[in-house]
């Protein structure tokens, strides 16, 4: 097992979730065993993804979680985190697979805590469409009357944060609209819609609820008034916009009135009290003042007329992905919060953080990994609540717009054969709960 200094990462709690994380459409494949979504559509457009390849098979994991079960089992972790898929359950036999996964996890001694939404929003559906967020509680209460019996604790959406930047207003990923600011309302309706699966989720009896927003701090490019102001905006648009409604009940100043609908009463539904509140963290970001030009970083082209600049981080190592590693910024982070939100923020659970690096000999990765958990373990020792820990990801797959360039797993996958090769990562991982003890 890696280590610090030649010290072991220190023992965190017991009772503590340690997990890792998947996504139906990245792993699942078998497409034509359920609906489209806007992902399948997005894919087949010529140029909308880099290799130009789709998730129609992935990881075939529809047909081989049995398999991946057993690679859970053999790692060692006592939840797993994955997503239903709406489109899926929708064509009428999806919920009958998740209930063999859930049967199998259940027999495997992992706790299954599915995701109601990770990105692949069903065809003829959208989220600028305020009676999406009223479609979607309907099917929230079909997946948790079916499965509710077994898992006990639920995640309503995945980063909508990233789901209206990225797809609605730079238009890079699914449904790949580019509408800038006036994506504000996809934002709104994905709050309502947490809110409302909450709702449908405590009627249907689940006592165990969260959701898995992505945050990271924000760093201003200087100590100039423009850098600041920019960087303060950025921090709003992805941090507070997404934080602030769910526990504070509130926008943040400005934002409100950009917001569609009866916002005071949509804000009541949206700050249903959660139970714990999760966090996806990769990397701070670097922001300055604007400008004037087009920037392309980490994949994707900032339009010249934001008001702000995405800046490289300087001094840091970076993933093949381009991101920085600095674990410094998940203390930063959950202090932060901690700090800002004192009683309203719930306990936490990080409910995704990895890396993207080749190889099966994944040192890299080793060493993101370890210096994650010991910021979050410092984060613990300061004060914060943190109840668990989810890698991203347990399985190689299809990474949304990059295809199948970007490799996150602790599994390798040839994506010719489904092989799956358990990396370096995987057996210190597995080393790495031996040493915290039993889970249970």
């Amino acid at each position: 097992m890696a280590t610090d200094a030649g010290n072991p990462i220190p023992r965190f709690p017991a009772g503590f979730l340690w997990g890792v994380s998947t996504s139906a459409h990245q792993i699942e494949g078998a497409a034509d065993e359920r609906e489209p979504s806007v992902w399948d559509a997005f894919t087949a457009e010529p140029g909308r993804i880099k290799d130009g390849s789709t998730a129609a098979v992935a990881c075939d994991h529809y047909h081989r979680h049995r398999e991946d079960v057993a690679l859970l089992a053999g790692l060692g972790v006592n939840a797993y985190r994955f997503s239903v898929s709406w489109p899926r359950v929708r064509s009428g036999k999806g919920l009958d697979f998740y209930d063999r996964l859930v049967d199998d996890l259940c027999a495997a001694g992992v706790r299954p805590v599915p995701t109601l939404f990770h990105w692949d929003l069903p065809v003829g559906l959208d989220w600028l469409d305020r009676d999406t967020a009223a479609r979607f509680a309907e099917y929230v209460t079909q997946v948790a009357d079916r499965l509710g019996d077994r898992v006990t604790k639920w995640i309503t959406l995945n980063e909508p944060a990233e789901h209206t930047l990225l797809g609605h207003a730079l238009g890079v990923h699914a449904p790949g609209r580019k509408l800038l600011f006036d994506a504000l309302p996809v934002a709104h309706h994905q709050l309502l819609a947490h809110g409302l699966a909450v709702r449908a989720l405590r009627a249907s009896g689940a006592a165990d609820i969260g959701i898995a927003n992505s945050h990271g701090p924000t760093w201003a490019a200087s100590t100039e008034a423009a850098d600041v102001e920019a960087a303060d905006f950025y921090d709003v648009l992805l941090n507070r916009l997404f934080a602030d409604p769910l526990l504070l009940g509130r926008y943040p100043d400005g934002i409100g009135e950009l917001m569609p609908g009866d916002v005071e009463a949509d804000l009541k539904v949206i700050a249903e009290p959660l139970d714990w509140y999760g966090v996806n963290y990769y990397a701070p970001t670097r922001v300055g003042a604007p400008q004037g030009a087009e920037i392309e970083f980490g994949g994707v082209t900032m339009p010249a007329e934001l008001p702000f600049s995405v800046r490289e981080i300087e001094g840091h190592p970076v993933t093949d992905f381009g991101w920085p590693v600095a674990p410094e910024g998940l203390t930063e982070l959950l202090t932060a919060f901690h700090d800002r939100y004192g009683d309203r923020l719930p306990p936490v659970v990080i409910t995704e953080n990895g890396c993207s690096y080749p190889g099966v000999d994944d040192r890299e990765r080793i060493a993101y990994l370890d210096g994650h958990i010991r910021a979050l373990h410092r984060a613990l020792a300061a004060g914060v609540d943190v109840r668990g820990y989810f890698v991203w990801s347990l399985l190689d797959n299809f990474e949304w717009a990059e295809g199948y360039a970007r490799r996150f797993g602790l599994v390798h996958v040839d994506f010719e054969t489904q092989e799956r090769t358990p990396k370096a990562s995987y057996r210190w991982y597995r080393e790495l709960l031996r040493a915290q003890g039993p889970t249970a």
